[in-house]
């Protein structure tokens, strides 16, 4: 008879058999499996769009027809002296002709022109006003910039970090409705408990303080259990399209982030607990 008294102690309410421990634990570890896929995907729409960012430094190109070596050496020379440009190379004549091979084939002879690549100081900076600057001084030059499709691509990862950010706000709702069903369900099979408690002079604080240790615990577990399960598939994409963003290897995965996934959902459940239970508790007559 001594262990049924001290369980009766511990847990006055019953609530180990109130709450369902398994059915809470199962659909808050599927809101956490989207949770912890949402951050990743956010982390590394983050990545690719800085990845984009930087390689704009690197995404305009001067094209000098008739490359002779006085007209290149006139167009470093403009170019290395202009403040928005941080670094401008003459690319290798035997490099172009490689990287033209599968287009040209056996045209090889053909002219080529001088290329020249640069690097920006300043990612604002008009490419336009570099090219004709670097026209005046040397006729036929063409300047060409792909920061119109970095531009882009960074909106869209933009685009993809709002919809994970949208989720996670989607995801913490349903979790919190989820938890506030079992609660009332809770609640509801041990009202007679609850009414005996609450006249015996608890105050609401209390016993919404035990149900909402309960919901916490359980939910915190459910949130263990869902992270852990996104880690096979989060493994999956970074081999997949770590390369895209230079990572490749578990480092890459927002760690930090995903060790709070439990942590949110259990103060998501003391929250959504203590709400339900007060207001349940002040519609008592």
């Amino acid at each position: 008879m001594a262990e049924p008294r001290r369980r009766l102690a511990r847990d006055p309410l019953g609530l180990r058999k109130a709450l369902a421990d398994r059915l809470l634990i199962g659909m808050v570890a599927a809101m956490a499996l989207l949770a912890a896929l949402a951050l990743a995907g956010r982390g590394g729409a983050e990545r690719l769009a800085q990845r984009w960012r930087e390689g704009a430094q690197a995404a305009v190109t001067v094209q000098i027809p008739q490359p002779d070596v006085a007209r290149m050496e006139r167009a470093l020379a403009i170019l290395r002296a202009m403040p928005e440009v941080a670094g401008a190379e003459a690319v290798d004549p035997a490099r172009m002709a490689e990287l033209l091979r599968p287009w040209l084939g056996g045209a090889q002879s053909l002219p080529l022109p001088g290329v020249i690549e640069l690097r920006l100081a300043d990612l604002s900076a008009d490419p336009v006003l570099i090219g004709d600057r670097v026209a005046e001084e040397v006729p036929g030059a063409v300047t060409e910039a792909h920061g119109i499709w970095v531009a882009h691509l960074s909106a869209l990862a933009a685009a993809v970090q709002g919809v994970a950010l949208a989720v996670l706000a989607l995801v913490a709702a349903v979790s919190a409705a989820v938890v506030a069903v079992a609660v009332r369900a809770g609640l509801s099979a041990r009202r007679d408990a609850v009414l005996v408690l609450h006249g015996l002079g608890a105050t609401d604080a209390e016993v919404a303080g035990r149900f909402a240790r309960r919901a916490a615990y359980l939910a915190g577990v459910g949130g263990a259990l869902g992270t852990a399960l996104a880690l096979p598939a989060l493994a999956g994409l970074v081999r997949l399209a770590g390369p895209l963003a230079g990572a490749t290897s578990w480092h890459a995965l927002p760690w930090l982030d995903l060790a709070a996934v439990p942590l949110a959902a259990a103060a998501v459940g003391w929250v959504a607990t203590q709400a339900s239970v007060r207001l349940w508790l002040r519609r008592l007559p």
